[in-house]
């Protein structure tokens, strides 16, 4: 018996380093692709065009900057995951690394020109990478869902389980062939032989004990393992590893980062929000006076959130409401495009987020930064932590305009999610981190999901968002 485990283990083991081989291969096929096309323009045309005199190593750096900002941004945005994304959503995520790159390496060359470089050679490049971008995403899924079948996948749950209408939900069936969908107590009564021949393995809502367990048995038979962590669990991933007593420990701390990344942060901050202050405010006269003239009530909505610790502020957004919206003083959530309240003025400038601008003044004042939870208001926070009272850990950092929960959420999260997600955040601060989140914060721009509303006509305390045990909660039982 241990034999034929030990034979599935290295199988698996094998089958997953050629799986891996291979993706990486067409990956680099992608790279190569989009990277031929940006060096045939630049050797082409753009490498006579500059101040400088044109040198074989001078293209060669050029060329291997592109590759890298390429790749940087394709990381940003998950254009890669061939296996987890739609056709679709691989090409958007594809069409967003090529236009970040090409900006950037157009407005180098741009700097190195001695005036403004031709657009139509780059607007051909552009097509070019993105009809074989296009290519690319389409032929390359088909090869991998013919060359792969979808891994065989047991659901393990302790309360509920919804695990696996989420992956019909996210398109994800065809990744996932969901073999066996069982309790906790029923996979340890089977001494876990039921586990025995799948290839993935979701634990949902399972306790922590039962879990190690189960981690146990599917790192041991090579058994991927997918784990919907608990706040407990998000704590732990910031934890520091430190040697004590000649054993092995793990710091775990309330956000403190080091000052010189405090330091960094807070100077991007002030330039950052400065320079987009300045190259925005024709943009932001155009809002307000857009606001004023709708009909004639303030162009600012001012209102009482929370930042780091707890402190109130008063945050700023252009008004996108009517200004009886809250009049009864009742706390209502966004119900979205629906919602009756926001004026024709609102709704364009809530599309195109540029109702959020005026926060930058509060980015310059110190009261927010550009990355990092997003600010509730006190009497919300409040409602939330009655069901939840761990949400208040999201105040260990200071407020931002986009952050963890943003980038990988949705406005209608529910509160146990936005936390999950935010403490991911807090537990690993970096520079880095809030460039990737920055940068990720375009891709949202352009997407619905992150500001679906809530049901029409609710208020906070009978919002599903305000419920612990929202609808993903409850189908994966956590």
């Amino acid at each position: 018996m241990r034999t034929s485990q030990n034979k599935n283990t290295a199988g698996r083991a094998a089958n997953g380093l050629n799986h891996e081989v291979e993706l990486r291969l067409t990956k680099l096929l992608n790279i190569f692709l989009v990277a031929f096309c940006f060096s045939y323009s630049w050797i082409l045309y753009y490498s006579h065009r500059l101040i400088l005199s044109p040198s074989l190593l001078r293209s060669i750096g050029i060329i291997i900057l592109f590759i890298l900002l390429y790749y940087s941004f394709c990381r940003v945005y998950d254009a890669f995951l061939i296996s987890f994304k739609r056709i679709s959503e691989l090409f958007f995520s594809q069409l967003l690394g090529i236009l970040m790159a090409d900006t950037f390496m157009f407005f180098t060359l741009w700097l190195m020109s001695d005036g403004f470089p031709n657009l139509l050679p780059a607007l051909l490049t552009l097509a070019v990478q993105l009809l074989l971008s296009l290519l690319w995403c389409r032929y390359t899924h088909m090869w991998y869902f013919s060359r792969f079948l979808g891994q065989r996948t047991a659901i393990v749950y302790d309360e509920r389980c919804g695990i696996e209408k989420l992956l019909n939900q996210y398109g994800l069936s065809k990744r996932f062939d969901v073999r066996v969908v069982c309790t906790i107590g029923e996979c340890q009564d089977g001494d876990m032989t039921m586990l025995h021949e799948m290839e993935a393995v979701f634990l949902c809502g399972v306790r922590s004990h039962e879990r190690n367990q189960i981690l146990k048995y599917c790192v041991t038979n090579g058994i991927c393992a997918y784990v919907i962590p608990r706040i407990g669990d998000v704590i732990m991933s910031g934890g520091k590893q430190m040697h004590l007593f000649h054993l092995p420990l793990l710091r775990v701390e309330r956000y403190n980062p080091p000052p010189e990344f405090l330091f960094v942060k807070r100077l991007f901050d002030i330039v950052a929000s400065a320079t987009v202050i300045l190259l925005t405010s024709p943009l932001m006269l155009v809002c307000a006076i857009a606001v004023k003239v709708q009909d004639g009530g303030p162009v600012f909505y001012r209102q009482c959130r929370l930042t780091k610790d707890g402190r109130e502020f008063t945050i700023l957004k252009f008004r996108s409401m009517r200004i009886d919206a809250e009049t009864d003083g009742v706390a209502r959530l966004s119900t979205g495009e629906d919602d009756e309240r926001i004026t024709t003025v609102g709704r364009c400038i809530r599309a195109s987020r540029l109702d959020e601008l005026p926060q930058l003044f509060n980015i310059l004042e110190g009261s927010m930064s550009v990355v990092g939870p997003r600010p509730e208001r006190p009497e919300i926070a409040k409602q939330y932590e009655r069901e939840l009272p761990e949400f208040k850990l999201r105040l260990q950092a200071k407020a931002g305009l986009t952050g963890y929960a943003q980038v990988y959420g949705k406005y209608n999260s529910g509160p146990y999610d936005k936390l999950q997600m935010d403490l991911m955040y807090i537990a690993n601060p970096s520079i880095i981190e809030d460039l990737k989140i920055i940068f990720a914060t375009i891709k949202i721009l352009f997407s619905k999901d992150s500001t679906e509303g809530v049901m029409k006509g609710c208020t906070i305390a009978k919002s599903k968002v305000y419920r612990k045990t929202t609808e993903k909660r409850e189908l994966i039982g956590s």
